[in-house]
């Protein structure tokens, strides 16, 4: 199966919605068009929902990790919401939760945020 992405942009926040797998096959299409995004618009924030993303390797968390820092840089956030437990353990194991809030679902992430979804 391969990766859908959805980017939505609510004010200065992208949502990123990732469905399927996130491997060294995806992981470039997903860095150049959220990279794209971030520069043609004013996005300070990310919310990262992966609630139907059902697999993801270190090439997937590399380039999670890229636009974290790209945002990190002009001072924003990622928050990462709705995400299943395979990639939780991941994301634990990797140490990401460290540096990138967890919250529930999207609209609580938004909330958090400052944005009304």
């Amino acid at each position: 199966m391969s990766l859908q992405i959805e980017l939505d942009v609510k004010e200065t926040v992208l949502c990123i919605r990732l469905s399927g797998e996130l491997d060294h096959h995806a992981a470039e299409e997903l860095r150049e068009k959220v990279t794209d995004k971030i520069s043609t618009n004013q996005i300070k924030h990310i919310v990262l929902n992966l609630e139907n993303l059902t697999f993801m390797d270190s090439s997937g968390l590399g380039v999670i990790l890229g636009r974290y820092k790209q945002i990190k840089a002009s001072e924003g956030e990622m928050v990462v919401c709705a995400i299943s437990p395979s990639v939780k353990r991941l994301f634990d194991m990797s140490g990401l939760f460290k540096i990138i809030r967890l919250e529930e679902d999207e609209v609580k992430a938004l909330q958090t945020l400052g944005v009304a979804s």
